[in-house]
Parts: C-alpha cells; structure tokens; sequence
C-alpha cells in the first residue's frame, strides 16, 4: 500500500470519531449523527451557503467530542441544560488548531448559548456563529426524540417543546425553518434511521478527494489528542507509542513511507477508547471483571470503526491488532502469528513498551532492567515477536529517551488544555 494518492471521502474520516464516542452508551447511540442530519436540514430551509453548510454539518457530527465520561453524556441528554459550557470548551480546545476544522471549532464552543431574544448574538467579545444556535436548535431537538417509540407520534410534542422556547432559546428565524421541514414525515423517519451517514455525504456535498501521508497524519494527530486527552491516565500514551512505533520501524528497516503509516496506525491504535467511559480509565485501583471486559472491547471499536475505509486497511490492520498475540492468546480476534503482519507485531511491542515505561499519575514506569525483563518474559511465552523485542534490547537507550521526550511533550499540550478548561 501506498498512502502517497489516498482516496477517502472526508466523511469516511469524521464518521469515525463520532461513531466510536456513541458507542459510549446505548442511551447515546447515534446522538452525533442525528444531530448533524437535523443541523443539515435546517441548514438547507435557510439556504445556508454550502461552505458553511459543511462546516456546521461537520460540527454537528463531532459536537459533544468534549465530553469525556459516560455522566456528563448523559446530562447532556436532559432538554434543559445543566452544565453545557466545559464540553463545549473542551470541544473547541481540542479541534481548534486542526485547519479544517477551524470554523467547526468555533461552532462548537458556542452550541449551547441561548439565544435570548438577541443577547445570545455574542459572549463577551466573541461572535456566536450562525451555526452555533443551528447546533443548539437541531441538539436539543435530537434529545426530545424517544428511540423506543414510534417517531411520527412524537413529532406534534416536539415541535410544541420548540415553539415555547423560540426566542428565549432558540432564534426565531431558524425555529421557523426548523418548522417547515419538521412538518414533513420524512425528516423525522430518516432521523431515526440507519441512512444518515449517505445522507449527509449527498447533502453537503462530500467527494472522495486525494490526501497526501502528511494530511492524514495530521487528522490522526488531531485523533491521538481527543483519545489521550480524555483522561489523566492516558493523556500521553498515544504519543510515546507513535514514537516508539516509528523508531523500532526504521531499525528494522522499514521504509520512510512505512514508517510513517506506523506513526499514523500509532496514533489510531487507541481509536476505540473514546467508547469507554472515563469513569473506567481514571479508576485507579484495579478494574472488577466486568469493567476489564468493556475495557479489552476498545481495540474492536478501532478496528470496527476503521475497517471499512479501504484506502487504510493496512494502517488498521497494523493499529487495531496491537493486543493480538503470536501463540493466540491476544484479542480481539484471538489470532497467531501467522495472522500477524509485522507492522502490528511492531505496534504490540511499542505498545507493551511505553505502557510499562511510562509514568502514570498512580505509578511510576519501570526502569530499564525490569522492563526488558517483561518484554523478553513476553517474547519467551511467544505473546510479543522476539525479533522486534530483541531490535528495542539493542537500540532501549535510544528508544526509551525519544519515548521520554514524546511524552513530555504531550505533558506540557495536556497541561496546557486542562488549564484552560480551568
């Protein structure tokens, strides 16, 4: 494979994210997408230009990426707001300095400001975008819908839910247009069905578009953020499995254009665990069985969620196999190492590595000794290919300080984004 001329449809990339957060919760399956169809629709009834009908669609689909645990997802369900202003922030700190997602970003911190019969129009200094109030209007009229009953039944209840609030909450101008389409069957039918994702692609217009290694490193930096992020417990593992990754490929002589697919399937391997709730990847102590159980099923969600892009099915092979095992003992498909390409066989090792090495906020990392020690112990029982743990051996000096130094990095970004929120 080369990443040189990939041709993805830009969607196929943010679906992914949003996907894998409502995976948190049965209760908020689908919340993103739903929210981005109705923005779209309204979007359309007001002639929204299509530029910006992108940027709010686009907004819609990664609205509550701020959101870290299943509780404040679930507050967010409830139709009148409790603590809407920390996601929203979060939301926007994370996406801000990705370019494309500039404008999106700035969507996103304003979605839940009322409107307030005009007052909404700015906070402070700062401009609330057009797209922030179709956010709030199309977000809170997503959490009215009731999945577990008939949705044309609901339809008079919901738009009577609006209509009180025109004006104090939401702008009038866009509940009228919200109005017009929701008086149409149709758009309540395709908001609670599996269609959205192809609707979306039609209405804003997506394209499958040539993206050079460089860009979609960049989107799976902007990954690497949002998952690590999501907790103190892991704010920089992504980094120092990235770097890891690409240094343990150049020793065993991968090429340059390898080496960076191994540093974009580093930044993706830990794609799933936006699934699981912070509430379990903060517990300090250790997990019952069944919080280790929703905890293995992150490494599926990666490769569910990126499996069906083909123009990366070698980086998803190489990030979502990372916990995959030579003599089958792994998961999530319990493979041997005849399965296992040696790009993922690079990335189980890199992935052991910075998690035994690394300091964590309960525990210290292991010093070079023992940790040699449980990585050639691993590669005795046949879990981690003793090839490429006896290539980190040689170069473990060399390894472990690009790690360090990764990692300290993306102490001073987390740092620097906690500060903020404060």
């Amino acid at each position: 494979m080369t990443t040189k001329n990939l041709h993805v449809n830009v969607w196929d990339l943010i679906f992914p994210l949003a996907q894998t957060v409502d995976m948190m919760n049965s209760a908020v399956a689908e919340h993103h997408m739903r929210v981005a169809y109705l923005a779209l629709r309204i979007c359309e009834e007001l002639e929204v230009p299509l530029e910006e009908r992108h940027d709010i669609t686009v907004a819609g689909a990664l609205h509550d990426i701020g959101a870290f645990s299943l509780n404040e997802r679930l507050d967010l369900l409830e139709f009148e707001e409790k603590k809407p202003t920390q996601h929203s922030l979060a939301g926007y700190l994370l996406l801000k300095d990705f370019a494309p997602f500039k404008d999106v970003a700035s969507m996103i911190r304003f979605h839940h400001v009322p409107w307030r019969n005009g007052a909404g129009v700015a906070v402070g200094e700062a401009p609330v975008p057009r797209g922030s109030h179709v956010l709030h209007l199309a977000d809170r009229t997503a959490v009215l819908i009731d999945p577990d009953r008939p949705v044309l039944g609901q339809a008079d209840g919901i738009r009577r839910n609006i209509v009180e609030r025109k004006g104090s909450m939401f702008v009038p101008e866009q509940v009228d247009a919200f109005l017009r389409v929701a008086a149409r069957d149709f758009m309540w039918l395709e908001a609670v069905s599996d269609s959205i994702p192809s609707i979306l692609k039609r209405g804003v217009g997506f394209r499958n578009q040539g993206i050079d290694v460089e860009a979609l490193l960049e989107f799976a930096r902007l990954i690497c953020r949002i998952v690590d992020f999501k907790s103190e417990f892991t704010a920089t593992h992504s980094s120092g499995v990235a770097v890891t990754a690409t240094a343990l490929g150049r020793w065993v002589s991968f090429s340059q254009q390898e080496c960076r697919m191994l540093e974009i399937a580093a930044y993706l391997h830990d794609l799933g665990k936006l699934a699981i709730p912070s509430e379990i990847l903060e517990k300090p102590g250790k997990l019952t069985i069944d919080e280790w159980q929703l905890m293995r099923t992150h490494v599926y969600y990666t490769y569910r969620v990126l499996e069906p892009i083909d123009a990366l099915n070698v980086i998803t092979s190489w990030g979502a196999l990372h916990q995959e095992r030579l003599n089958g003992t792994g998961y999530p498909f319990q493979y041997t190492e005849e399965d296992l390409p040696l790009g993922s066989r690079i990335m189980a090792v890199a992935d052991v590595f910075t998690g035994i090495t690394e300091d964590r906020p309960y525990r210290k990392g292991m010093a070079k000794e023992t940790a040699l020690s449980v990585l050639e112990d691993m590669a005795d029982r046949r879990e981690l290919d003793p090839s490429i743990v006896a290539v980190l051996a040689k170069y473990f000096d060399q390894t472990n300080e690009l790690r360090a130094a990764a990692q300290s990095r993306a102490v001073q970004e987390y740092a620097t984004f906690r500060a903020a929120l404060a």
